[in-house]
């Protein structure tokens, strides 16, 4: 049965006649009988009683009109809030944990305020977890500092990075010129596997053959700094993530000859993905993410 069927049977009921209903369904009568014919058949027992001229329902038909109610209003309910969700652009937006602790909220607040139809649903998570939901189409896109392997996902380059060695203000070497065997003998505090922050500095440090000790892997950069601000050693991280840290005095930034860690931030989609213009227009303020920003 159809929720047309059903909503030529509630008319009926409320105008408590064919005759009534077809006028108000502006249908022909025996059309209007014809529904009612299909509707008993198909439940096999009678909604109506005909004496005369006049009908009455049954007491099955009381029931079918209380779950033809039901069904009416819950479609009605569905249609209202399957519009609504229409009107309103759903977005699901990753970010890795260095881009997230530093630019994703101002972006969302810069989108959302300029453009109250798109809603976004944000996460944070490490650069390869991000690559494997953007495979399994579990976001749309999705902002990270590491490098994406798969073949499948296309990255677009939009602000630049780079990493800096931080130590505490209050650390005995915070004020001297740091040198391969301090480093040597500090422990670092380190991202995570499958970070972008983390392979970055791994590699720099691996290619220039420069020795380190861990001393604590988070997926933290808070923890990180907390870690690093409390004495404990030292870390390598973004210039984005420490601003205010560095304004605040908590900590110190440091470089070392020959040891350069810059990147690229990169928004990553996948290249099967159909791209609406909401979408191409939250591409196109992360491309000009510094300029938005302002």
């Amino acid at each position: 049965m159809t929720l047309r069927h059903l909503a030529i049977f509630i008319r009926v009921c409320e105008e408590n006649g064919i005759t009534a209903a077809a006028k108000k369904l502006h249908m022909t009568q025996p059309s209007v009988s014809q529904v009612i014919q299909e509707l008993e058949a198909h439940y096999q027992t009678l909604l109506f009683e005909r004496l005369g001229r006049r009908i009455f329902i049954t007491e099955a038909g009381r029931r079918l009109l209380r779950y033809s109610r039901n069904l009416i209003n819950l479609n009605l309910q569905t249609e209202q809030a399957m519009r609504a969700f229409n009107e309103v652009y759903h977005l699901r937006l990753g970010a890795s944990i260095t881009i997230g602790s530093s630019i994703l909220i101002n972006l969302i607040k810069h989108i959302t305020e300029n453009d109250p139809s798109k809603e976004i649903f944000s996460e944070i998570h490490n650069t390869s977890e991000l690559e494997e939901m953007l495979l399994n189409d579990n976001l749309d896109l999705a902002l990270v500092e590491g490098e994406i392997h798969s073949e499948y996902l296309i990255t677009k380059p939009f602000m630049d990075d780079e990493l800096v060695f931080i130590i505490s203000k209050n650390h005995p070497l915070a004020n001297k010129k740091i040198t391969y065997d301090d480093l040597a003998k500090l422990k670092f505090f380190i991202r995570e596997t499958g970070s972008g922050t983390r392979e970055l500095f791994e590699q720099v440090m691996h290619q220039h053959n420069v020795y380190y000790q861990t001393g604590g892997i988070y997926n933290s950069m808070e923890a990180i700094k907390k870690a690093v601000i409390a004495g404990l050693g030292v870390s390598v991280i973004s210039t984005e993530a420490i601003k205010d840290d560095l304004d605040a005095h908590n900590l110190i930034a440091f470089t070392m000859p020959d040891l350069v860690f810059k990147r690229q931030f990169n928004i990553v989609y996948h290249k099967n993905k159909f791209i609406p213009p909401e979408m191409q227009e939250v591409i196109d303020i992360c491309l000009n993410l510094k300029k938005e920003l302002k």
